[in-house]
């Protein structure tokens, strides 16, 4: 292990992801960002996304990348108010109060993710941190806006002010955190009956003072889209998604998720290998939100390399439902 370490740390889309990392501890000088973004000023991806890569890629959390973004991330933990914590929403919060609020809760569900992940779980300011965002959810969820989230308002659907739905931040703290699972058993089955419900087709905006954001993390309902056959339409997040469901052993109660995942099952060669036809190139993700994690190999010019992401990932995701994997 310590040798593939080593091969790590020199492997060059590695090297480029330290390289592009400020002396602040973050990349591009903002924490959220899944894409580029010339109206910001955003040369790259987010301090959470690259973070999480990194933790996929298997680099060791003891290197200085993950040092430098600590302090950052545990900083936003903290509840700082200081404007510089806002980042990318520095500029448009202020003013706008409201925005500045609603980032701040944002930025803080991104870091006790990436933390979670990074496996901080027994530090008491992430479990402090995740507790917080768990009980917000819940109120949401034992509440009546669990039903109707979305108001009108003039011409426009609108996320309800109160509303505190999942995010895809708060799904994958819950699923990084066995230990808050056991504590918390009856949230995370209301959890499950609001995930695996029918998606609203009901476009909507976030209302904030006197801006609207549209929706990147936050989710309603079950957030996978497929075609009549069960092929995921967003590949990369279908995978995020079904592992996130497997680590919380809610696969098995997500009819959607089966069907994504018999369908890719369905595509695998005799040696388990995803192996679909006409595999020209990778399917990319349409909102960004997983690209952290798939794909993870750099150079998929050759068919073999394009194969490579989603069987490994369906191995995972099949070891964590508890099944037995023959190697070959």
């Amino acid at each position: 292990m310590a040798e593939l370490h080593e091969e790590l740390l020199g492997y060059k889309p590695v090297k480029q992801i330290f390289k592009k990392q400020w002396a602040n501890g973050t990349w591009s000088g903002n924490v959220l960002g899944t894409a580029t973004s010339k109206a910001q000023g955003i040369k790259d991806v987010g301090t959470v996304a690259q973070y999480r890569r990194l933790l996929e890629m298997g680099i060791p959390t003891s290197a200085r990348p993950f040092r430098l973004a600590d302090r950052l991330l545990f900083r936003i933990l903290s509840r700082d108010e200081d404007p510089a914590l806002l980042f990318e929403y520095r500029k448009a919060a202020s003013a706008n109060p409201h925005l500045g609020l609603w980032a701040r809760d944002l930025m803080r569900e991104g870091a006790t993710a990436a933390l979670t992940q990074a496996g901080k779980v027994e530090d008491p300011r992430v479990r402090g941190a995740a507790h917080r965002i768990i009980s917000s959810v819940s109120r949401f969820l034992r509440s009546e806006l669990a039903d109707k989230p979305i108001i009108r308002k003039g011409a426009r659907n609108i996320l309800h002010p109160e509303a505190y739905v999942p995010t895809v931040f708060s799904v994958a703290v819950v699923a990084f955190m066995p230990s808050l699972q056991r504590d918390r058993a009856g949230f995370v089955e209301r959890l499950a009956a609001f995930l695996t419900k029918p998606a609203t087709k009901r476009q909507y905006v976030i209302s904030l003072g006197r801006r609207t954001l549209r929706p990147t993390f936050q989710i309603l309902a079950d957030p996978l889209s497929t075609d009549s056959s069960g092929k995921p339409k967003d590949l990369p997040f279908a995978l995020h998604w079904l592992e996130l469901l497997a680590r919380m052993s809610l696969l098995d109660a997500a009819p959607t998720a089966q069907r994504v995942l018999a369908s890719l099952l369905r595509q695998c060669d005799d040696s388990g290998v995803w192996n679909p036809g006409n595999l020209r190139t990778l399917p990319r993700s349409k909102s960004g939100v997983a690209d952290f994690a798939c794909p993870l190999e750099h150079d998929t010019r050759s068919g073999e390399a394009r194969k490579a992401d989603v069987s490994f990932r369906l191995a995972l995701i099949a070891k964590l439902s508890g099944r037995n994997l023959e190697y070959r």
